[in-house]
């Protein structure tokens, strides 16, 4: 599969290097495919490559955005033509929202109407993506959105790259509940000084 990612930082990158690993190709989807920034990334696995964020959107079946929320809006006017796409949104709009929306999917709804969303990746740190195993448990990744479509393809993403149990949060009107929960793991892991190598499993009777 074709994978772009848009946002280099840490979710992109672990993301990034670990669908490559498992076989996709992932388009790197940048201002300046040159940067030496990102060559780190480019050297981790030759599966890897950088291009401008259109020709990677256009290429990509695939496409998951990992960026500031305000930066929805100069992304949604690069991505060229991504009809019928899957872009699965990563990012957290806990802090900061793309005013005046809510998060980065209510804005994509609006500016890009003819994709299938979901969201996924945004509910732990980059560290746990990177690795998601405790010893022999593998940690729970969440979904949330209307494309029955999009949550298929997040889910044998995530399972791909190591998550145990992916649990759909329900339909478009959760992700701002998915979004808090993200904000459960920033509590803990970060404010409350837990540190940031913990994370979520439902336990079951």
């Amino acid at each position: 599969m074709k994978i772009a990612i848009i946002g280099t930082g840490n979710v992109g990158g672990a993301l990034a290097k670990g669908f490559a690993k498992v076989g996709h190709e992932v388009l790197l989807g940048v201002r300046n495919p040159t940067d030496h920034k990102i060559k780190t990334l480019l050297d981790a696995d030759a599966r890897i490559s950088a291009h401008e964020i259109r020709e990677a959107s256009e290429k990509a079946e695939v496409i998951l955005l990992a960026i500031p929320p305000a930066a929805i809006f100069e992304i949604a006017q690069n991505l060229g033509n991504v009809t019928d796409k899957i872009i699965i949104d990563a990012s957290n709009s806990v802090f900061v929202k793309p005013e005046p929306y809510l998060h980065v999917c209510a804005a994509l709804r609006d500016l890009k109407p003819e994709v299938h969303l979901v969201k996924c990746f945004n509910t732990t740190g980059y560290e746990n993506m990177e690795n998601p195993h405790y010893g022999d448990t593998a940690i729970d990744m969440y979904v949330a959105g209307d494309s029955e479509q999009a949550k298929k393809v997040a889910r044998t993403l995530a399972q791909e790259i190591g998550f145990g149990q992916v649990y759909d949060f329900g339909g478009f009107d959760k992700i701002p509940l998915i979004e808090q929960f993200a904000m459960v793991w920033i509590n803990l892991a970060i404010m409350q000084k837990e540190g940031r190598n913990m994370a979520f499993q439902i336990l079951k009777r």
